[in-house]
């Protein structure tokens, strides 16, 4: 009691009574139902082959959510009692990954068409109240944690935890009662601890133990709880009021984790199918503002028409099981912003060099140093600095652009672009069958624009790019570049170009100078 009363005194935090571990519940196939059709070969193979090493194992989280609803995983994960290393001596392509948790990548196939089984070996519970305690963070204690295998910071955040256990504390350790349930599929059991299973047909979303005390251990169990509630919208699934309501109080918390979790936290949010949906539970739960910034201009510009069709046009992809790139959504949410600083450079620069200009103040504004200098950041400036060469449809230059290996991303967006009335539909049209016709069409459609051109009188010096944003949702008009600039001279829609004058040569003795 004294020692309570000091502890509070002092500030430290008090020891968290013991949890309830729940009790082992196996539901058969007859009762959840799961079809074994849905469930993942690669996966099916990881739990035989550390079951035939004499392990526990199983399919674990989020998958097995999924399979209970109906739905097929996209990803498939694994828990075991082996440790890392037991795991990775299993597998021939595995890798220990982690500093903070500690799991085992297994990797079946090569190239783009590879798969990744996660394997975590079970956790004990640990009172993180009695853990070690580190005044900085990931970066500025990295020597000190470094022997650690259970540690936090000042707020109670976790930064370590490497100590492993039974089963029963592992689903503890998990977050919402439908991400704790594990699946073997040889047996076709569910093991469930804490009422996942009952949970997925009320269609409620539950945080195992005190919701805010769970935030405060992971503050990104905040965005997984937003993520999880927009996936799961469409089945009905909702957020219960007490995991619900410590969410904007917790939201704070969010500040002491590191730039780069955040910003691959918000990448889950936009590119799991359910974009729309996230804003939507974002503007509902009341965290609109607060996680991230560029999250933040996300949701602010969602109803954008030129952002909203990049948002649907995700959704969709992600739902017929196309690939998708963060790097053309992140363009176009940005795009109003790198378009109004190419058009105040234009007064004093060439298209290209003030394009490049505003680009580069874009990344230094919005995206900083967290991925906006890596591949991402290379195929946003590639998809950008392409809009210009579109207008260019003569000579050679159209043949090269569509060999560019970005062509697609690059059309796919001034497609949106045409779409929303920024430039002519009737130049994406001319691209679109341009890029699908072969050799000799192309340059008949390459000798049509020319002829095109040449036909008409020399118009005044125009150009369809870039066009001012209105005030009506991004919705731009044109505005005049400088005068010396030459980038509308070949283009399709700009004035004719100039004749080059041929050097002929002189009649006269070799030795002569050339005549023009």
């Amino acid at each position: 009691m004294i020692k309570k009363f000091f502890d509070k005194l002092l500030g430290k935090p008090s020891r968290a009574s013991a949890p309830s571990f729940g009790k082992r519940v196996d539901i058969p196939v007859a009762t959840h139902g799961i079809d074994p059709k849905l469930v993942d070969n690669r996966a099916v193979d990881v739990v035989h082959t550390l079951k035939q090493a004499g392990f526990e194992a199983y399919i674990v989280g989020g998958a097995v959510r999924d399979l209970l609803v109906g739905l097929r995983p996209k990803d498939f994960d694994v828990a075991t009692n082996a440790t890392p290393e037991q795991v990775k001596g299993l597998f021939r392509r595995a890798f220990i990954i982690g500093r903070r948790f500690r799991i085992v990548h297994v990797v079946y196939g090569r190239g783009r068409e590879h798969e990744v089984i996660e394997v975590s070996t079970f956790r004990a519970y640990l009172d993180n109240a009695a853990a070690e305690q580190v005044a900085g963070n990931e970066r500025t204690s990295k020597s000190e944690l470094a022997g650690m295998k259970h540690a936090v910071d000042s707020t109670g955040r976790v930064l370590r935890d490497n100590v492993w256990g039974p089963q029963d504390e592992d689903a503890t350790r998990r977050d919402f009662t439908v991400n704790a349930m594990y699946y073997d599929p040889q047996s076709q059991v569910v093991v469930d601890y804490h009422g996942g299973f009952k949970d997925s047909q009320n269609r409620v979303l539950r945080m195992i133990g005190d919701a805010a005390v769970r935030y405060r251990e992971d503050p990104v169990r905040i965005i997984r709880a937003v993520r999880f509630a927009a996936k799961l919208s469409q089945l009905g699934f909702k957020l219960e009021p007490k995991t619900a309501k410590p969410l904007l109080a917790c939201l704070p918390l969010l500040q002491d984790v590191p730039q780069s979790r955040l910003f691959d936290e918000m990448l889950k949010l936009l590119q799991t199918g359910h974009a729309l949906a996230t804003i939507a539970q974002l503007k509902h739960l009341g965290l609109a503002k607060g996680i991230y910034p560029l999250l933040d201009l996300i949701v602010e510009r969602a109803e954008h028409p030129f952002v909203n069709a990049a948002l649907q046009d995700t959704d969709r992809r992600v739902g017929e099981g196309k690939p998708v790139a963060p790097s053309f959504l992140l363009a176009t949410v940005l795009w109003s912003d790198v378009r109004d600083g190419w058009t105040a450079k234009l007064r004093h620069l060439h298209t290209h060099p003030a394009l490049q200009e505003a680009i580069d103040e874009v990344f230094d504004t919005r995206i900083g140093d967290v991925s906006g200098r890596g591949k991402l950041g290379a195929d946003m400036r590639e998809i950008w600095m392409m809009q210009p060469r579109f207008d260019k449809r003569v000579g050679s230059a159209p043949f090269g652009l569509v060999e560019q290996p970005r062509f697609r991303a690059g059309f796919d967006f001034m497609r949106l672009r045409a779409d929303i009335g920024e430039i002519d539909v009737l130049l994406a049209d001319w691209w679109q069958e341009f890029s699908m016709a072969d050799d000799t069409l192309r340059q008949d459609m390459v000798d049509e624009v020319r002829a095109e051109m040449q036909s008409k009188p020399r118009p005044k010096r125009t150009h369809t790019l870039p066009k001012a944003a209105s005030k009506d949702h991004g919705v731009p008009e044109d505005v005049q570049p400088r005068s010396e600039d030459a980038e509308g001279a070949d283009s399709g829609l700009g004035e004719a170009p100039k004749k080059r004058r041929r050097r002929r040569r002189s009649s006269g003795p070799k030795d002569a100078p050339a005549a023009e």
